[in-house]
């Protein structure tokens, strides 16, 4: 493994700062898009972009809020505790809506295609809480170019929004995985039911994890909430996931 590369990726709304993860070894890998959740890029999303890389893929980890400028980082054992700092958080996020996340998808594809060492063809994403419905939309927004999408503890993908990423499933060609939290206001019953059965009509290819007694953040080690077992499993499913959709 080399420590990660900082790169500037010019986005249609600025410039974004992302981080290049790279597998050990010669030869061309695949490349995939590391979406962090709300505390966006921190040790530990630095960390756990290196683990996939080390699977095998060139990964480009983003700074997602980047649109807030040099804006200080978030404590996400804290944050949702503190009232100012949640205000805070909620207000860089609702800068990130559909449009703007999709347009700022689009350059992270275009900028991780060309980084040396990059296989040619489609890219896979992954993603966390908020990262996990920009990995989802992301599919579904350029089904040309992703392979492969990951969905962990992801939030909003199954709404009463006329937005709704799972009303535009028809359009999906990845491979997908979802893990899901027992215990998350983000993505309730009622949402789960609706995504699997719109996941079910349009014959999508997915592999879901329903984790019981984990809660909204299980696999992600800064939070108190972490789960080891829940995140060893949602290593393995990923693992699988981009094996099959890069065979």
């Amino acid at each position: 493994m080399t420590e990660p590369q900082k790169i500037e990726v010019k986005t249609a709304d600025g410039v974004a700062p992302c981080w290049i993860h790279r597998p050990g070894g010669t030869g061309e890998k695949p490349g995939v898009i590391f979406y962090p959740d709300a505390g966006s890029v921190r040790p530990a999303m630095h960390d756990m972009s290196a683990k996939l890389a080390a699977l095998g893929y060139v990964v480009l980890l983003p700074d997602i809020l980047y649109r807030a400028g040099d804006y200080a980082p978030f404590d996400v054992k804290t944050v949702f505790g503190d009232p100012k700092e949640r205000e805070r958080l909620m207000g860089l996020m609702a800068a990130l809506d559909r449009p703007s996340a999709m347009r700022d998808a689009e350059a992270y594809i275009g900028a991780l295609r060309v980084q040396p060492g990059v296989r040619s063809g489609k890219v896979g994403c992954t993603g966390y809480c908020i990262g996990g419905r920009l990995s989802f939309l992301s599919a579904i927004t350029y089904p040309n170019d992703i392979a492969a999408a990951g969905v962990v503890h992801g939030g909003g993908i199954s709404t009463d929004a006329p937005d709704s990423p799972h009303l535009d499933v028809d359009k999906l060609k990845a491979r997908l995985y979802f893990g899901i939290a027992d215990d998350d206001r983000s993505c309730t019953p009622e949402q789960q039911g609706r995504l699997v059965t719109a996941l079910a009509k349009a014959h999508v290819r997915y592999t879901l994890d329903h984790f019981k007694a984990a809660s909204h953040g299980f696999a992600v080690d800064d939070f108190t909430v972490y789960d080891a077992d829940a995140a060893g499993t949602h290593w393995r499913r990923l693992e699988e996931l981009f094996a099959a959709a890069f065979a």
